[in-house]
């Protein structure tokens, strides 16, 4: 009879005690519960504007919390990076393969003003291009462009058979490579550092720079498949609006008026006080 009374205090005690530790979970907590907010009743959608070396200016929306107290939702879109497929920048499905990064530089109103931040080949495009029995060739180069722009562009070439070859492969010697590697930051460097953004965004979207080196490298070794893989913009010049504001045209101001011409009057006013 000792034993199971001694049990009975054991077990009295141990409830006891666990009632006494666990007194706060009978105590409600402060405020209680948060009522679950939708977080996108507080945002608002943005237009994408692409500058006009592109044909397609409105390329998609952005979205961002509203403004509140100190927090700007226009801060917060500056520097922002949109990763666009240039065949819907141009509306040219044999483009898909390229990729354009655009950077948010200005917002006037819900229009988000881009520039060209960068450029890159899509990963199928890449690997579609590597075959077996030929030398691979890359090269990059730093360039400034006239309008302060630091820019690095990365070229790809791939070596391919001569006219009439029986010859498998087609392995470049490394003084053929390097000689065309020369060839390939020469070209480089001379079309960008010539002209600014604008007009070097226009050349790569043709790939006119890869069909220069390709016939520039032809006395060296035929290739084939030479493009410019890459760009990166490594350094901007001071935040201009002008300068953006000529990149875009009339991005921001779409709805103008027509011209009106002022010479007619003013020769019939001429005519009358002649009279």
């Amino acid at each position: 009879s000792c034993p199971q009374s001694l049990d009975k205090i054991d077990h009295h005690t141990s409830a006891t005690m666990a009632v006494g530790k666990n007194k706060r979970l009978t105590k409600s907590k402060k405020g209680g519960k948060k009522k679950a907010v939708d977080p996108f009743l507080k945002k608002e959608w943005y237009d994408i504007k692409a500058p006009s070396v592109f044909s397609v200016r409105k390329c998609g929306k952005t979205l961002i919390t509203r403004t509140q107290g100190t927090k700007i939702a226009s801060e917060g879109l500056k520097g922002r990076v949109f990763e666009v497929s240039l065949a819907d920048l141009n509306n040219d499905e044999d483009q898909q393969y390229r990729k354009i990064k655009l950077c948010c530089e200005d917002v006037q109103g819900y229009n988000v003003l881009t520039n060209f931040h960068g450029m890159d080949l899509t990963r199928d495009k890449l690997c579609s291009l590597i075959k077996k029995w030929g030398s691979l060739i890359e090269a990059n180069e730093t360039v400034r462009t006239t309008d302060g722009y630091t820019i690095r562009l990365f070229c790809i070439a791939f070596t391919t058979k001569m006219p009439n070859q029986m010859k498998k492969t087609c392995y470049a010697q490394s003084a053929q490579i390097r000689a065309i590697r020369k060839k390939m930051v020469e070209i480089m460097s001379e079309e960008a550092s010539k002209c600014d953004l604008k007009e070097l965004v226009q050349k790569l979207i043709p790939e006119s720079i890869g069909a220069d080196i390709e016939k520039a490298c032809q006395c060296i070794f035929p290739l084939r498949d030479v493009y410019i893989r890459k760009v990166k913009v490594l350094k901007k010049p001071k935040f201009d609006i002008l300068k953006l504001m000529e990149m875009h045209g009339d991005a921001g101001n779409e709805d103008t008026g027509a011209g009106v011409s002022r010479e007619e009057p003013l020769v019939e006013e001429v005519k009358g006080l002649k009279v």
